[in-house]
């Protein structure tokens, strides 16, 4: 029997501890998807409790609510910071198999040297023993990515967003290179109540453009896409509950956005789609003409309880996943990009692990020629698992190329989120040295080392033009 989270935890053979010991430990972190507020970085942000450590983020209270806390320990501003750290302790005992129980001991064990295992019996003394580090002053955001070998973290940024912070840092020099992501979603969500406000007074007003047609939309977006570029931006992500594609006449297009735009109707299903088909075209051109990679990410539905969005605002942990396949908009957007040699670097993900095989089979139609042009990307929630990136492993390497992935991205709220690397780098050399001891690949530890270290940092590198 294993012993509880040891140095060779995740690794089930001599010839996986290896792989990990001596290949994938050390190497730098980038991280591509993030939800980082890059202000606590420019700032310095310093943490004063561990429950803004540990438990002010989506993830933690959806488990704290799956265990019948009271709101009030949630997200209360009543209830005390050691009041909301015990409740959470008392629901993480329960959670066996959720991989949020590993990342939290390896967060405790990384960053606060505390080898405590956490119950209810137990959140007095790591209280104790974290809130030396943290009363010293040396659990900073700055601090962690230093600990962490962290080399570069993307972050997520609207297009109106002027970047200050990120400017602030490359002024100043700052070593780790934290590097801005154009969140063109609000512009694409037509059928949105605010659309209207958000184009004219948001977008419209920052990218000094009048916006009443569709070609106004185009020259908005394409000029702030001028400006994240220009600060170092090299990727844009994209949210939607299901890709569509339903093409439509320049007349068509101008019509549904002068109309909504100054909210004089609804626009219909049919209308969005249109819509939605047309931003998705030259917003591909966009990102291919400027080098960038395009991420998208489908399959997910915001803030399903409205009850509880109406009282604490959005992303307060009530997503979840959707059951709707999106493989024929997915094909036929591709094919048109293609067509028109527009077609970008991309990252494809569904939320719903079920889309896998999928969009593995239908990436492999539209690859270009260079290693990875387009990616499979994680199911977020379900591909945190030691399952679920096994799994995710097998539809890569069975639909493409394992080797010329790129790694992981964490979807993280806060820096303290680098040791979910070390967990996901553990599970590859695990999954690689399984198919060695199966005599399903060479056990040459040499080649295996060359990719483990492409697929964790050298492809990323180069697949985000880097170097």
């Amino acid at each position: 029997m294993k012993r509880f989270m040891d140095e060779d935890f995740l690794l089930n053979s001599e010839l996986a501890e290896d792989l990990y010991h001596e290949y994938a430990e050390k190497l730098p972190i980038i991280d591509y998807h993030t939800h980082i507020p890059v202000r606590d970085i420019a700032e310095n942000r310093q943490y004063h409790n561990l429950s803004e450590a540990l438990v002010d983020n989506p993830v933690a209270r959806r488990l704290m609510r799956g265990n019948g806390v009271p709101e009030k320990y949630i997200t209360g501003g009543e209830a005390t910071a050691r009041d909301r750290f015990q409740y959470f302790a008392e629901a993480l005992e329960k959670a066996a198999g959720n991989p949020l129980y590993t990342w939290v001991h390896l967060i405790l064990r990384r960053v606060f040297d505390c080898r405590y295992i956490l119950s209810a019996a137990t959140a007095d003394e790591v209280w104790t023993h974290c809130e030396e580090k943290i009363r010293d002053g040396s659990v900073t955001a700055r601090s962690l990515l230093a600990d962490g070998h962290v080399e570069a973290l993307f972050t997520a940024d609207n297009p109106e967003d002027t970047l200050k912070w990120h400017r602030m840092l490359r002024e100043e020099g700052y070593p780790v290179k934290i590097l801005p992501v154009m969140h063109p979603d609000a512009a694409l969500d037509i059928a949105n109540p605010e659309w209207g406000n958000y184009m004219l007074y948001d977008l419209g007003q920052t990218a000094d453009v009048d916006i009443t047609t569709m070609r106004d939309v185009r020259e908005a977006l394409a000029k702030r896409i001028d400006y994240f570029d220009a600060m170092g931006c090299r990727t844009a992500d994209h949210g939607f509950p299901r890709i569509v594609y339903r093409e439509a006449e320049e007349y068509e297009l101008d019509d549904i956005v002068g109309r909504v735009v100054h909210s004089k109707g609804a626009p219909s299903q049919e209308e969005v789609e249109k819509y939605q088909t047309a931003l998705l075209r030259f917003l591909g051109k966009q990102y291919a003409d400027h080098g960038w990679v395009m991420q998208i990410h489908y399959g997910i539905l915001h803030d399903v309880n409205q009850a509880m969005k109406a009282k604490l605002g959005t992303g307060a942990g009530f997503d979840c996943i959707s059951s709707s396949s999106n493989g024929e908009g997915l094909a036929r957007l591709l094919d048109l990009l293609s067509r028109e040699e527009a077609l970008p670097r991309m990252i494809i993900s569904s939320m719903n692990p079920a889309d896998e095989i999928v969009i593995g089979a239908i990436l492999g139609a539209f690859q270009a020629a260079e290693p990875g042009h387009l990616q499979l990307g994680p199911s977020w929630w379900v591909n945190q698992t030691p399952a679920g990136i096994r799994r995710q492993f097998a539809a890569m390497a069975s639909l493409g190329i394992l080797g010329t992935g790129v790694g992981f991205a964490t979807d993280m709220r806060s820096v303290m989120f680098w040791p979910c690397h070390e967990y996901y780098r553990r599970i590859l050399c695990d999954y690689l040295a399984d198919l060695a001891n199966q005599g399903l690949y060479p056990a040459d530890q040499d080649a295996l080392g060359t990719l483990i270290r492409n697929v964790c940092y050298e492809n990323i590198k180069s697949f985000f033009h880097m170097e």
